[in-house]
């Protein structure tokens, strides 16, 4: 099968190949080696339709991201013909969008229909899913094995067991040791990090699906003030400026015994050149304490939307299919280590033999947790800026973990007022 034959037939039609050549942008973030496999995809699309598509590099926060495309979108820019969009911001930007309904009616039932279902919009298919996630425990099993330690299945465990065995490691002359690096900036990220103590403490989700402001709670409380606690003890003071590339480049030069990721640190940390390769591994993030105790990871992934605003749309929504297709998603979870959105995928056996931490995340995806977009709607981003601030204030040590979340859970009230 040639792939201009399979371009066709994922776009669900039979048409011979588009009779002109168009010039396409897509906007990618720059996380990991994500640039270069978007840039080795794009070639063969070119090659195989005759178009030519420029990427768009973005930061790699997706803070700076989303507000450099809500700017874009508001202006009309053509030059941006697909964007790459985050689980999240479907509900934000979804009237900025051309609705895909139609053009993936042939192949939309072989997505996860719970991740379909995040990227409709008022009954309007906004994105296609590229790839989803969920982040884990990383961690280093020679060190826990030298130290005849099991992986942690609590945060107040990891937070012993991280101590311990860096205490050891410092006295053994590795003076660059860390217990635990996560990313603590004050960005999305962090309330992708945070929302998973809360959650695991039995804290509640910020804000519930009917609305309900729930972040002022003793559980979420504990959560918070545990996290404030590894500042400067088994967290380095660093991890206040954290994004996920600082954090796993300490992790990945050896210099942690943990680190919460995503999955696409996984493969970066086995490459030939890692000083980890083979010494690490994964489990689900730890549980809180409490009778609502729980493992929690935010749900996250990738998405790719085609804009109201392109000159050539028909051509973009054929790029949007084809670098969400079986084939593309396949390539992604054997070089990227990057979880499909094709259930097809996780039985695939190629897939599984070259990366078998596909098949296994399966458990780390059963604990993933939604971050409240889809109640508080066109109000997300803020709702995220008040809860991260909240959280790294308390992490830098500018108020206790109380009396930031009463002052946030007014100022959501605030915000809220009749909208949700």
């Amino acid at each position: 099968m040639t792939m201009t034959w399979g371009i066709a037939l994922l776009a669900g039609v039979a048409m011979p190949a588009m009779a002109y050549a168009a010039e396409l942008s897509v906007v990618s973030g720059s996380t990991g080696r994500s640039v270069e496999f978007l840039r080795t995809q794009l070639d063969r699309f070119e090659a195989d339709t005759g178009h030519t598509v420029t990427i768009v590099p973005m930061p790699s926060s997706t803070t700076d991201q989303f507000g450099q495309y809500r700017l874009w979108l508001a202006a009309g820019n053509t030059d941006i013909d697909l964007y790459t969009t985050d689980v999240i911001w479907a509900p934000q930007l979804a009237d900025q969008f051309l609705d895909l309904t139609e053009a993936a009616k042939d192949v939309v039932g072989d997505f996860f229909p719970s991740i379909i279902e995040s990227q409709t919009v008022d009954g309007k298919l906004v994105a296609l899913p590229s790839y989803t996630g969920a982040p884990a425990l990383y961690y280093r099993k020679d060190l826990l094995e030298k130290y005849g330690k099991s992986v942690p299945a609590t945060w107040a465990e990891m937070t012993a067991t991280a101590q311990e065995i860096m205490d050891g490691e410092r006295a053994a002359g590795n003076a660059d040791m860390w217990g635990f690096v996560f990313q603590g900036n004050a960005y999305e990220g962090l309330t992708c990090d945070a929302l998973e103590w809360v959650k695991s403490y039995g804290g509640g989700q910020i804000v519930e699906p009917d609305g309900t402001i729930s972040i002022n709670n003793e559980n979420a409380v504990a959560a918070i003030d545990l996290a404030a606690s590894w500042i400067g003890t088994i967290s380095p003071e660093g991890s206040l400026a954290y994004m996920e590339e600082e954090s796993r480049g300490v992790w990945q030069l050896g210099n942690s015994v943990f680190h919460r990721n995503w999955e696409y640190a996984y493969a970066l940390g086995n490459s030939g050149d890692s000083p980890i390769k083979g010494l690490f591994d994964v489990a689900p993030l730890p549980s809180g304490e409490g009778p609502d105790a729980r493992s929690a990871a935010t749900l996250g992934g990738w998405n790719y939307a085609v804009s109201k605003y392109s000159k050539n749309p028909d051509a973009a929504i054929e790029l949007a299919l084809y670098l969400t297709s079986y084939e593309v998603q396949k390539e992604r979870a054997i070089e990227l280590t990057e979880m499909p959105t094709r259930p097809a995928l996780y039985d695939d056996a190629e897939v599984a033999a070259a990366q078998p931490i596909v098949p296994a995340w399966k458990d780390v995806l059963l604990n993933a947790v939604p971050r409240p977009s889809a109640p508080t709607k066109t109000d997300y981003n803020e709702v995220s800026s008040l809860f991260w601030s909240a959280v790294h204030n308390t992490l830098a040590g500018n108020g206790s973990a109380a009396e930031n979340l009463e002052l946030l859970e007014a100022d959501l009230a605030d915000l809220k007022g009749d909208a949700w």
